[in-house]
């Protein structure tokens, strides 16, 4: 069974294909975690907690003289502020004017078949059998007051994954203040983790780092509003040894858009903890009596397969039980969006120009970026304002859509409904919409103010705008961009002593408003942006079955961003282009053919202007539109390896596809160095079948020896030269 209770030893034992997830009701009703780690049997692992004796660590009230049992140093299922556990905490909370303390004790517990669901949040669902997923719900409550906590762990026992969200329920009769809930926590008995985490900044996302975990608190966090690109909500606690092929690890990643925070603690025992939730420093939420708060979910996942093992359980499990889009398995439209060809100086006739470009190379879409509406001919003014500039375009929306349609492309628009220009209608009418301070001057950035999303008002004000501009016109693909962090954190409907649950409600706004916008339009296409990855997330794929990357076009610098991302999220869902050269963001210059090998790692399109290239450059767009068209079932839905690394390779970055059936393949291999005499580059392929046959480049190859002896790359001919080589199963 994926979930066992033992009723008479308090046991619950949690299996998927190829890990166990424990925790014990001791005897004094507290709920232990005994094990999280190979799948094993459902012995009783609590024999590994040492009670003794130690200095400072005291005990809780009902231990009496017990002095060998702490929960300063007992592993815990979820630790609370209040307890004598001095150690990071997965929640803080008490009524409202009192000292916050808790002592959660064991309540009651349920299995049910099929998987939990979370309103208002995204949460992975099961299939519409539910095989093979279970729910388990703990119910802990405070030993003092009638606080309770459900604990929810959805068991996908094929897919080798464990989810984990937290409800906190009131029924004290008065309010309770929740300082911090965390929506999970984990115990480990070692200290001997790497942290393996992926940091960066604007226009260079996701950038791997792994150190070795040190004594006392590590943290990764956002307090932006938004998961940001300088911390992703998604971590992984390596062993030492662990490679890309081999070695335990644990990933864990955050269901949320908004600010978060993962903490990892080393403590006096070596002993190794990590919270992940909403990030605390400004959060406070006043829950009512008979009110109950959801803190969002968490996937966790095991392996001893390495890197790529981690890697594959987490794509797999977000691509089947995460992403509901139809455009899901379909394959997406190779667009050209106008961005980096026009910025906001276009019109009608220029836009018309690319998209028979388009047209006449293959395409599929042209996608309308900034400026269309309002007075928005640069950025300081216009946001918030969405009705079509007309005068502009020299035509209304839909006779734009139109034209475009008619040369047999689909058309796609940009917003960033979350913002507001003060030189706007919206904000001279309405400027308690934004969020700013009284009495203060506003912290701007791309001189724009965010709209106050935690507010229903505020919300269908911008969804009637924006409905209004999509009921009009034919436009089935939308990216969705917001542009800035979130500060001045203050809401003019909210009261004073609720300013503390403005960031999460201002992300379950976000999410609501999402949510209206795909029951409106099912077909629609939704791109998620933030000045490109800043909002990457798990969260988001609920929503939108693509994110654009990174505003960083940049092929050689996308290696190691896509690099990144590759870790946690399924390659269909990120979003590249092939932009022009000298790049716009570093000025490099990359053969055409390398900026389409590198925007061919997922989503697929072109930012530029199309008319300006020469015949040969068209040429190979047309040639790279037919490769992705012919292989895109491969390189969306395929097996994703990271062959070598941006980090440890400095002359060559190599990765591949192969299909689940493992008839086809594809490596892709981009020249990072170029030297004197070169040595020969030898790359081995994985996941193909050992025992078949490939042709590759018109040569025949085992699958043994494509894996074992790897391939010859071909010499590079010029700076940042690349190749892409298909291998394809004989019959």
């Amino acid at each position: 069974m994926a979930v066992n209770y033992q009723k008479e030893k308090g046991l619950f034992t949690l299996h998927t294909k190829t890990s166990t997830y424990q925790m014990k009701v001791d005897g004094h009703g507290v709920l232990l975690h005994t094990y999280y780690g190979p799948k094993t049997d459902d012995s009783d692992y609590s024999y590994l907690i040492m009670p003794v004796d130690r200095g400072f660590s005291g005990q809780p009230g009902d231990a009496g003289n017990e002095r060998d049992y702490s929960l300063d140093f007992y592993p815990q299922e979820y630790p609370v502020y209040g307890n004598g556990d001095y150690r990071i905490i997965g929640m803080k909370a008490g009524r409202k004017g009192q000292v916050p303390a808790l002592d959660l004790r064991y309540h009651s517990s349920t299995v049910t078949k099929g998987k939990y669901r979370l309103e208002g949040l995204p949460a992975m669902f099961a299939g519409e059998e539910e095989d093979g997923v279970s729910t388990l719900e703990v119910v802990l409550k405070d030993d003092c007051e009638e606080i309770y906590v459900h604990l929810l762990y959805g068991v996908y026992e094929k897919e080798d994954v464990i989810t984990r969200a937290v409800r906190v329920e009131n029924r004290t009769g008065s309010t309770v203040e929740l300082k911090r809930v965390m929506s999970m926590s984990v115990d480990f008995y070692r200290e001997d983790f790497d942290l393996i985490h992926f940091h960066g900044k604007h226009a260079m996302e996701r950038q791997m780092e792994r150190n070795a975990l040190p004594h006392g608190i590590t943290q990764i966090s956002s307090r932006r509003g938004t998961s940001s690109h300088h911390h992703n909500p998604f971590v992984i606690l390596g062993k030492k040894d662990a490679t890309e092929d081999r070695g335990e690890c644990c990933g864990f990643a955050l269901l949320y858009s908004g600010s978060f925070q993962a903490q990892m603690e080393v403590d006096q025992l070596h002993q190794t903890r990590l919270t992940m939730g909403i990030n605390d420093e400004e959060f406070c939420w006043r829950l009512e009596d008979g009110e109950t708060f959801t803190a969002p979910e968490v996937c966790m996942v095991y392996t001893d397969e390495g890197f790529t093992g981690l890697t594959h359980r987490f794509q797999k499990a977000f691509y089947d039980h995460l992403i509901r889009s139809p455009w899901k398995n379909r394959r997406r439209p190779v667009l050209v969006n106008n961005w980096e060809a026009t910025y906001f100086d276009f019109n009608k006739d220029k836009l018309m120009e690319i998209a028979r470009q388009a047209s006449e190379l293959g395409l599929d879409m042209l996608v309308l970026d900034d400026g269309w509406f309002g007075a928005r001919d640069t950025d300081n003014a216009g946001l918030g304002d969405w009705k079509v500039n007309e005068k502009k375009l020299g035509c209304s929306m839909k006779e734009l859509a139109e034209a475009v349609n008619g040369l047999g492309l689909s058309f796609g628009l940009w917003f960033e409904p979350e913002m507001v220009n003060e030189d706007s209608d919206l904000y001279r009418e309405h400027p308690d919409f934004a969020l700013q301070i009284p009495g203060r001057p506003p912290v701007r950035a791309r001189n724009q103010l965010v709209l106050d999303f935690s507010r229903k008002d505020v919300r269908e004000y911008v969804e009637r705008q924006v409905f209004q501009v999509l009921d009009e016109a034919n436009i089935v693909y939308v990216k969705w961009d917001m542009n800035r962090s979130i500060e001045s954190v203050y809401s003019a409907a909210l009261p004073e002593g609720s300013q503390g649950e403005i960031l999460h409600r201002y992300v379950l706004g976000m999410y609501e408003m999402s949510e209206h916008l795909l029951e409106r339009y099912p077909e629609l296409l939704l791109e998620g942006c933030s000045g490109g990855g800043g909002r990457f997330d798990a969260g988001m794929l609920y929503y939108a079955p693509q994110i654009w990357c990174s505003d960083n076009t940049d092929a050689i610098e996308r290696l190691k961003i896509q690099y990144g991302t590759s870790f946690c999220y399924p390659m269909s869902t990120i979003s590249a282009h092939v932009s022009v050269c000298p790049n716009h963001q570093n000025g490099r210059v990359t053969p055409f053919k390398t900026r389409g090998i590198c925007a061919m790692q997922g989503a697929f399109g072109y930012e530029l202007d199309l008319s300006k290239l020469s015949e040969e450059d068209k040429e190979e767009v047309r040639r790279q539109v037919k490769l992705y068209k012919e292989n895109y079932q491969v390189i969306l839905n395929g097996a994703y390896y990271r062959l070598t690394s941006p980090w440890e390779n400095p002359d060559v970055t190599a990765w591949s596809y192969v299909a689940e059936d493992g008839s086809r393949a594809i490596l892709a291999a981009v020249f990072t160095d170029l030297h004197g005499n070169p040595l020969a580059e030898r790359v081995r392929w994985k996941g193909l079948d050992a025992y078949a046959v490939y042709e590759v480049e018109g040569r025949e190859y085992t699958g043994a020896a494509l894996m074992r002896g790897g391939c010859l790359l071909p010499v590079p001919k010029c700076n940042y030269d690349s190749c892409m080589l298909l291998a394809v199963k004989k019959q």
